[in-house]
């Protein structure tokens, strides 16, 4: 794909326009995790028949994800990326109306698949962008993914404190995502799909090195599904804290995440890729390793804290060494790293719970710091041709 205009003023427009759909898709994800409970209870789930349900977000991510790169490849990552940051308005409504649990599986299955090919159409125009522009910008977009999920679980969480139904939370914040999206559409950067080469493979001929990306981005988001369900049971089970005090191991690790995604693009552009993801990898191995050696409440913390900040620039630059691999076959290429990474983020939690079983949560949470080492020893394969303007 390529550019047509490369001025100045459509450049940031193009790039205001995709922080929009992170932040709204990112919103999306934070106000239906807030109203889980609320729906859990209106439906009256067990926490079974609940889990069950919630294997429809997966099951339509991982399914969307299968389709869109060919998609974008064909049409361009725009003529996917605003018709699905549309539909992810109305696929948030639709749980709150579901009458049973079979109809809130296949409202979830409706609105993973939205949310995973929005994701991939997304991270592929992000590297058209980043391309145009001539220098690193990826890691700010999953930042503002990040702060969106925060302002959509805050204003989620408000409104239930407010006594609002899930369905009319879900209704305020689609119109929001809505008008996001109209704002996006204006703004986004007008590019023109050429055809893939005939008989190229998704990576160009480096299917090897895009699988070991893929294997990159699973073993982070092992860590993000990890630190998500286990870092406050591991302080207040283990390690003897309050619950209150328990709860600042994941608060430390998704602040630290968003603060070094902030700061992402500009190291990336120092360091670059290869080095940046090398030390990301070590930061997060020893934080987290030290502090299950320490074993004390205050080491977890700050543990936790190093690890959200060693990872959280490995997902973005994996993202972008993906889709400059073949800009031709970026969709795809994308499609099968996001996929990779997603299915990590989904068995992190029980991978960490079945060794937890058999070994000491303690001793589990050692296989996170230890897929990070092996991450920072795998940075090679983030080498590409160096972003010019």
């Amino acid at each position: 794909m390529h550019v047509i205009p490369l001025d100045r003023t459509a450049l940031v427009r193009g790039r205001v326009a995709l922080l929009l759909l992170f932040l709204l898709s990112g919103m999306a994800i934070g106000t239906w995790t807030a109203r889980i409970p609320a729906i859990k209870q209106g439906l009256g789930l067990s926490d079974g028949q609940l889990s069950i349900g919630l294997l429809g977000i997966a099951a339509g991510a991982i399914a969307g994800m299968q389709v869109v790169g060919r998609l974008v490849d064909r049409y361009g990552s725009v003529r996917v990326m605003l018709p699905m940051a549309f539909a992810q308005s109305v696929v948030l409504i639709l749980p709150a109306y579901m009458p049973n649990l079979v109809g809130l599986a296949l409202a979830l299955f409706a609105f993973g698949a939205v949310h995973g090919t929005l994701d991939v159409s997304m991270n592929a125009n992000a590297v058209e962008v980043e391309q145009a522009m001539g220098r690193p910008i990826m890691s700010s977009f999953h930042a503002v993914f990040s702060i969106g999920g925060f302002l959509g679980a805050a204003s989620g969480g408000l409104m239930a404190h407010a006594a609002f139904s899930p369905g009319v939370t879900f209704v305020a914040v689609a119109v929001v995502i809505t008008v996001l999206a109209f704002w996006a559409a204006r703004w986004a950067l007008p590019l023109t799909a050429e055809p893939a080469p005939a008989g190229s493979g998704p990576a160009g001929g480096s299917n090897g090195m895009l699988l070991l990306l893929g294997v990159l981005a699973f073993c982070c988001m092992i860590g993000e599904g990890a630190a998500a369900d286990w870092s406050s049971v591991y302080l207040l089970e283990d390690l003897g804290s309050s619950a209150g005090f328990a709860a600042a191991a994941y608060a430390a690790f998704s602040i630290m995440m968003t603060a070094g995604r902030l700061a992402g693009d500009r190291l990336a552009a120092w360091l670059g890729p290869v080095t940046l993801v090398r030390g990301c990898g070590v930061l997060a191995a020893s934080g987290l390793g030290l502090a299950l050696l320490i074993g004390h409440p205050i080491a977890g913390v700050i543990g936790f804290g190093c690890f959200g900040a060693g990872l959280s620039c490995i997902v973005p630059q994996v993202f972008s060494a993906a889709g400059r691999r073949n800009p031709a076959r970026a969709g795809q290429a994308l499609a099968r790293v996001a996929s990779l990474g997603y299915i990590g983020f989904l068995t992190g939690p029980v991978l960490i719970g079945g060794a937890a079983e058999l070994f000491g949560l303690p001793r589990a949470l050692a296989i996170p710091a230890l897929l990070a080492l092996l991450v920072a020893l795998a940075a090679f394969a983030l080498r590409t041709k160096p972003l010019t303007k």
